[in-house]
């Protein structure tokens, strides 16, 4: 009997998975990012030929390599007939079954809920079910979000997705594998789950869409939903005229003098290094978005849609992977780049070189109780720059509020004065902090893990306390 294989092809950074299933010789490739070159050299690699590519739903979190790969490999595109796209594809509906060979075939199933015509796909062989990919539907212990149309669809949507999770759950056996695209970090996901895997049978045990009636799991579901990236808005559309191939090769090369002007008309020059060493010392006026955390999300996030964006990275191959990374999320060509250091971005102007302030927790503590430890200056306010889901969860006394996503246009809001920044880990708060230094604030950057600040000496505010 021939074994069937489901090879998993992780997108960390967003936290999506795509999947190529195949029996030796054929493959199925599911929900591709637009980085195909990756699929592709996994394909040579296993010695398989790509002849179906299959969308599960028009993604609002990355723009898709579908179209691309299936004119590359001459592969038939499958997307819901439902949805209406600017390109030739295969339309499938719910019920639509594909022989992929003689020992895979691959069923349609419609599963609205995170889209309206989302569709998710049962895998077969000859012994019956092995899985399903379940795209945006069925998530490891959740489901995705149901708002992403609009919050006017998302009652509706999640009311969908609560039967579409259930159908699911009655169509396959308990031991059926599932292949969600996403819920590993990404902003679809209603919740968060860390399990590796997961099979119909552990769902029904774990998963709120299997274990409340619709009702509550709707109250549940849209109580739970945060803020999602605004870079959100531009993807499905993108995703139904359809993206080609993209350009990866290195872009233009800034010199010390085009990075001045860049930053003097007020451009995003962006530093991809990590945190600590944008602390210790960077070009004036840049802004920190490290390459070691969620650096294509929250830039594309934060930074006005189509505004050109400048990389600078230690390396040049710091840059490159920069650069896939934003044309995942369609920011297709920077506008420049620059490697090496800041002296050298400085045209050795050392007047252009900054610094940051750095403190943690526990200084903070000792700064509101009167004793700021030496070379830190006393805090006029604390900022935090958490989603808002995190802060009604609980915060430090007094803190003031302003998610990070928010403060590109809220800067004049921030209270005169010094700022204390922190987030959850330090990675929103560099980010955060780069912009107030930009501003011409005086900044102390928390580089410093949240669940540390009360075991520091801080008073937190939880939604208990309020009310005691």
């Amino acid at each position: 009997m021939t074994t069937i294989h489901v090879e998993v092809v992780e997108t960390s950074s967003l936290g999506d998975r795509s999947y190529l299933a195949h029996d030796g010789q054929v493959a199925l490739v599911v929900d591709p990012q637009r980085d195909v070159d990756r699929i592709l050299t996994l394909a040579g690699r296993l010695g398989v030929r790509i002849t179906h590519v299959a969308e599960t739903h028009l993604h609002n979190d990355y723009v898709s390599g579908g179209l691309a790969l299936a004119k590359v490999t001459g592969a038939r595109y499958l997307v819901a007939a439902a949805d209406a796209v600017a390109f030739d594809r295969l339309p499938v509906a719910d019920g639509d079954e594909l022989a992929l060979s003689e020992a895979m075939r691959i069923r349609a199933v419609a599963t609205p809920g995170h889209t309206f015509h989302h569709l998710s796909y049962v895998l077969s062989g000859a012994g019956g079910p092995e899985g399903v990919f379940t795209g945006g539907s069925l998530l490891f212990g959740t489901t995705g979000r149901t708002d992403l149309l609009g919050a006017q669809h998302a009652r509706t949507l999640a009311h969908r997705q609560h039967a579409s999770v259930r159908r699911l759950a009655d169509l396959l056996p308990d031991g059926a594998q599932i292949w969600p695209t996403h819920g590993f970090g990404s902003f679809c996901s209603a919740t968060q789950s860390d399990a590796p895997a997961s099979t119909i049978g552990r769902e029904k045990q774990v998963n709120a869409a299997l274990r409340l009636e619709a009702d509550d799991f709707v109250a549940e579901t849209l109580a739970g939903l945060d803020a999602f990236p605004a870079y959100y808005a531009h993807m499905g559309a993108r995703n139904s005229t359809g993206a080609d191939l993209i350009d990866l090769t290195p872009v233009q090369v800034a010199d010390a003098g085009q990075l001045r002007a860049r930053i003097a008309a007020g451009e995003w020059v962006v530093d991809l290094r990590s945190r600590k060493a944008f602390a210790q010392r960077h070009l004036a006026g840049t802004l920190s978005f490290g390459l070691d955390g969620p650096m294509s999300t929250w830039l594309a996030w934060l930074a006005p849609w189509d505004a050109p964006i400048t990389l600078l990275g230690d390396s040049p191959q710091q840059v490159a992977a920069a650069q896939r990374e934003l044309a995942r999320v369609g920011i297709d060509r920077p506008a420049a780049a620059a490697t090496g250091g800041p002296e050298e971005w400085a045209g050795g102007d050392e007047t252009r070189l900054a610094g940051l302030t750095v403190a943690t927790f526990a200084d903070l503590a000792a700064a509101c109780a009167g004793h700021p430890p030496p070379g830190l200056p006393a805090p006029d306010v604390v900022l935090d720059v958490r989603m808002t889901g995190e802060w009604q969860e609980g915060h430090i006394e007094g803190a003031a509020h302003i998610p990070l996503p928010d403060l590109p246009a809220r800067l004049a809001e921030v209270p005169d004065g010094t700022v204390w920044v922190h987030c959850g880990s330090g990675y929103r708060a560099a980010a955060a902090t780069s912009l107030l230094r930009r501003a011409g604030r005086r900044v102390v950057h928390i580089d410093d893990a949240y669940a540390d600040a009360a075991g520091a000496g801080l008073t937190i505010t939880t939604p208990e306390s309020e009310t005691a």
